[in-house]
């Protein structure tokens, strides 16, 4: 399946539409905006006054804040507030000198040179087909199981957002896909919501990463071994997830339904024909993997030959229909589109990160952190809790961006492996998408499901959404700590790999 942006923007939405019958909004969200847009006069007000550079630095963040409540995109969002502090703490020269080299400096990574490539891969694949085959063969291979679709679900979530870099595209395609199906199948509505919600969570941590890549960048540690740090937990959830599935469904067989749709029946023989058309996807993470575990290859070449071979995937799948090259161009629109994206945000981070090296927030809020005395564990603890908050009000990338170069001198001096925390705060970020009263994803997901086609005749309420997304909740509070305790899950393959 072919997602456009177009196509998600209205999903998304429609998702913060009032309900039939509901009372509409207005009064209500004036009275925000107007608040708002008072807090961001008064802040960018005081930017200018001449203040101490810690109180400079807090109104940048403050203002950097309400930018982002109002809806600017987040890159401007952290570039205007850093430069008007620039501005103010160091004078014109400080901030045209900023704008001229910064720029530059945030994107001309040898690090960073493989997200272009990673993300034409993503989009060449998407462009493929290769969605529909993988969630076709999962049910043919899972399907036995005590929730047999739920639990493919899952499985061909963890390869398609491994692939495709985006938990959002994700969710949407297995949402339209996988809900009708588990619907038709007799399935209760909320473990179906669960299933394709949590089912893309497990990938943004299986190479090859794109959160994971652009967190080697901000972090400054090596991409392959970060991108190995994040397949033990990305296993772990993906196995855990399937197991709730497994051990709801057997407590309770009703919520799968009286028997399940299989037509045609299943035999080995469709089974090992299922996996044909799906090959790409483990032999292109197979062979990154391995790849950069046994140093054959650097991170930049895996990406190179991913694309290459993403090319010729596309090119075998779609040369009877005549549409290779106008997909091929969409997938590259795309792929200008979204790394454009990203590296406007990464150069917001450089901005925001010159700011606060200028006003010292940094070295402060470390210093701040160490004489509290808290422990390794009671600091992640508290990070678990920023991250519960800010992710449901904003995606994964951007929560990574603003908060990692903060962070990184208290990482350090509690001795918190960068490796490490790279997996736990993508981790946290995925799972804070998912979490009421605003989770993206949640709201992604009831925005698609009101659509007739894709509930089947039932009535879905976003009750029923937060409900489903709460049975999975503790499995992840679960990893988590898990990962906590025992970091060695993130960090044994890359201080034993050469990549």
């Amino acid at each position: 399946m072919t997602i456009t942006n177009n196509e998600m923007a209205r999903e998304d939405s429609s998702a913060s539409a009032p309900e039939s019958g509901g009372r509409p909004p207005g009064r209500r969200s004036w009275t925000a905006v107007g608040v708002s847009t008072t807090l961001l006069a008064c802040f960018t007000v005081a930017l200018f006054l001449p203040l101490p550079s810690i109180t400079i630095g807090v109104l940048a963040i403050c203002t950097m804040l309400t930018l982002m409540f109002l809806r600017v995109p987040v890159a401007v969002a952290m570039i205007v507030p850093s430069l008007i502090a620039m501005y103010n703490l160091r004078g014109p020269r400080a901030a045209t000198g900023a704008l001229g080299s910064l720029p530059f400096d945030a994107i001309a990574s040898w690090t960073l040179s493989v997200v272009p490539m990673f993300v034409l891969m993503g989009m060449l694949l998407s462009q493929s087909g290769v969605a529909s085959s993988v969630y076709s063969a999962a049910r043919q291979w899972l399907g036995w199981l005590p929730g047999g679709l739920a639990v493919g679900t899952t499985g061909a979530g963890a390869g398609l957002a491994a692939v495709s870099g985006s938990s959002v595209a994700t969710t949407y395609t297995l949402t339209k896909i996988g809900v009708p199906e588990m619907l038709r199948a007799g399935y209760d509505k909320r473990l179906a919501l669960g299933a394709v919600m949590v089912a893309g969570l497990p990938g943004q941590l299986i190479p090859p990463s794109i959160l994971l890549i652009i967190y080697a960048g901000v972090a400054e540690v090596p991409v392959g071994k970060q991108l190995l740090a994040g397949l033990g937990p990305g296993l772990v959830v993906a196995v855990l997830f399937a197991l709730i599935i497994i051990a709801v469904v057997a407590v309770t067989p009703r919520l799968a339904g009286s028997r399940e749709v299989q037509s045609p029946e299943v035999t080995w023989k469709s089974r090992f024909a299922s996996l044909i058309p799906t090959w790409p996807i483990p032999a292109l993470i197979a062979i990154i993997v391995v790849g950069m575990f046994t140093g054959v290859v650097t991170a930049t070449e895996a990406g190179a030959f991913a694309a290459l071979f993403a090319i010729v995937v596309l090119v075998v799948n779609t040369r009877h229909t005549n549409t290779t090259w106008r997909q091929l161009s969409a997938a590259c629109t795309g792929t200008v589109s979204t790394v454009g994206a990203i590296f406007l945000l990464l150069i917001g981070v450089e901005m925001l990160s010159r700011m606060m090296a200028l006003t010292g927030i940094s070295t402060k809020f470390s210093d701040v952190i160490t004489s509290w005395d808290l422990s390794r564990v009671e600091f992640l603890l508290l990070m678990t809790v920023v991250y519960l908050v800010l992710g449901a009000f904003m995606e994964s990338l951007p929560m990574i961006l603003l908060t990692v170069p903060i962070l990184i001198p208290t990482l350090t001096a509690l001795d918190i492996s960068l490796l490490w925390f790279g997996a736990f705060v993508v981790l946290m970020g995925e799972i804070a998408m998912l979490t009421p009263p605003v989770g993206i994803l949640s709201m992604i997901v009831y925005a698609i499901v009101r659509d007739p086609s894709v509930n089947m005749g039932q009535k879905i309420t976003i009750r029923d959404v937060f409900v489903s997304v709460g049975w999975f909740l503790p499995g992840a509070a679960v990893v988590v700590g898990v990962l906590i305790a025992f970091p060695e899950i993130s960090t044994w393959l890359p201080d034993r790999g050469s990549g």
